[in-house]
């Protein structure tokens, strides 16, 4: 069944249940699928027509037979232990190239190529010499070592900060990603403005902070950007972004579990312990649904308005999010490298260190950036099943961009007209690295419009109710515990109400962990 099926509009089967599971993105799959096989009797409540919230494949050009990740678009933290555990049918393919950072160097055009054959020519080739290289190597080697050290964790109880110090067992790596801003290991590290900027990318990506934050925001996001899986690589998901949770969604229903969409909970109400009731609006009407345990897999801002307890602080997501579907790939200034190999990997646009810290101070200061940064990878490349066989045939590839120091303060006089302007502005930042504007290659819909659509932090807010548009709920946290936290990082003030969602602590991207880890509360494991 595809995403944008309807899996089940019927009213509840049941006035009770063990558990109620309100929304039905892929963490809350997740856990009914755990709590289902569990031997549990599960509901799941998602307001929209179709489950998979943010994980979802779409058609977004009409008349165009190509099915695109529209929000979350690659797989990074998502454990093969839930993979394996639930059965899923589902798959990942590895990116032959790491990025390429196209670069213009004593007036030439160059660039960066990183990972596969030709990594160290390439380092040489921008830098002159090979200790950029070297240094790239042993900065990788690090984080290989904390990925292989932390990410186990991820789905055991929470580790307290001692003792994921002394797990790592790296003086170095702590201080450098747990102590320090990132800024410090990045200098202390390379020389290269182009260098530092690719590294710099991992803690930026769907968070608004300086290299130098002393908030360590950058810090967190990095870590999980490097983490996954134990090797920090991300993959390509078959099918697209709504393969996993068409899997998953067969996952809890095969295994006992009941999913009605266009099902919203307005309310829950809690004994605090053995009870909780959950207001259910439906096109059937309004009813009210028993449950022993809620696990919300939405936003603390939502769960907080469930609940009628005080929101937490607001979040600002700072991301533009760009879908294309192209005739075929553009031409590329730089020569030495082909476009199909270019664009395997991420393709870092006017993400030069210094670029973005300026890009960051002009964001701050309430202004679009002058150079807005951005990256770009190419999913049918990797995966062209996501193309219908006519496009595929003729060489259409899809594109999907990724803006950085966007946030949402920037689009709230005029959404529509920011994200206009800003858009011309990034694409021109992918143009001046290309013999042919990218415009030129777009393909046109059914209705001969070209095949492109923006969305900002505004957009995700309205669409999906990420909020401020913030892709991870609210700011990432260390993967450890502290004060606020309960044994799994998804407990809340009342003992059978849990979050699922991404706002969990060790949640953010497209993990199923916060679903894991509220199913492995619920049981008490």
């Amino acid at each position: 069944m595809s995403a944008d099926e309807t899996p089940s509009a019927g009213t509840p089967a049941h006035d009770s249940y063990d558990a109620v599971v309100v929304g039905g993105g892929h963490n809350g799959l997740v856990a009914a699928a755990y709590l289902a096989r569990a031997g549990q009797s599960v509901l799941v409540l998602e307001r929209l027509g179709a489950t998979g919230g943010a994980a979802v494949s779409t058609r977004p050009f009409d008349g165009i037979d190509a099915r695109l990740s529209r929000y979350s678009y690659l797989v990074s933290l998502l454990p093969q232990k839930i993979v394996q555990e639930l059965g899923l049918g589902f798959a990942v393919r590895k990116r032959t190239v790491s990025s390429y950072t196209p670069a213009v160097r004593g007036g030439r055009s160059t660039g960066l190529l990183v990972g596969g054959e030709g990594t160290r020519e390439s380092f040489t080739a921008l830098t002159g010499d090979g200790r950029e290289y070297e240094a790239w190597q042993r900065f990788q080697g690090m984080t290989r070592r904390v990925a292989e050290r932390v990410f186990p964790t991820l789905t055991e109880p929470l580790p307290s900060r001692e003792d994921l110090r002394a797990r790592l067992d790296d003086a170095d790596a702590w201080r450098a990603l747990f102590e320090e801003p990132i800024g410090v290991a990045v200098e202390e590290n390379f020389a290269d403005d182009l260098v530092r900027g690719v590294v710099l990318t991992d803690a930026l990506i769907g968070t608004f902070a300086d290299a130098h934050d002393p908030s360590l925001i950058q810090n967190r996001c990095f870590l999980y950007h490097v983490i996954g899986n134990s090797t920090g690589d991300w993959d390509v998901p078959v099918g697209g972004m709504g393969a996993l949770t068409d899997a998953l969604a067969d996952a809890a229903r095969a295994a006992g579990a009941e999913i009605r969409v266009l099902h919203e909970a307005t309310r829950i109400e809690t004994d605090g312990n053995r009870r909780a009731e959950v207001t259910v609006r439906s096109p059937d009407g309004e009813r009210v649904v028993g449950a022993r345990r809620v696990l919300v897999n939405a936003s603390p801002q939502a769960l907080a308005a469930l609940l009628g307890d005080e929101p937490p602080a607001p979040a600002e997501g700072a991301q533009l999010k760009v879908n294309m579907l192209l005739t075929r790939l553009p031409k590329l200034r730089d020569r030495s490298v082909d476009p199909h190999r270019a664009f395997a990997g991420t393709f870092h646009i006017a993400e030069g260190y210094g670029q973005l810290a300026t890009a960051y101070r002009e964001a701050a200061a309430g202004r679009p950036p002058t150079a807005p940064p951005s990256e770009i990878y190419c999913h049918s490349l990797a995966d062209p099943s996501i193309l219908g066989p006519g496009l595929a045939s003729r060489g259409y590839q899809t594109l999907t961009l990724f803006g950085l120091h966007t946030p949402a303060r920037l689009f709230a006089a005029d959404n529509e007209t920011t994200r206009d302007a800003l858009l011309g502005a990034t694409l021109a930042e992918l143009d001046a690295h290309l013999e042919e504007p990218i415009t030129d290659c777009l393909a046109l819909d059914g209705d001969g419009r070209p095949c492109i659509e923006a969305k900002t932090p505004v957009d995700l807010e309205r669409e999906l109710r990420l909020p401020g548009g913030h892709i991870f709920h609210r700011d990432l946290s260390f993967p450890y515990a502290t004060g606020e936290t309960g044994r799994w990082g998804v407990e809340t003030a009342h003992a059978n109400v849990l979050l699922c969602g991404a706002g969990a602590v060790r949640g953010g991207g497209v993990s199923g962990v916060p679903g894991h880890n509220a199913a492995m509360a619920a049981l008490g494991r």
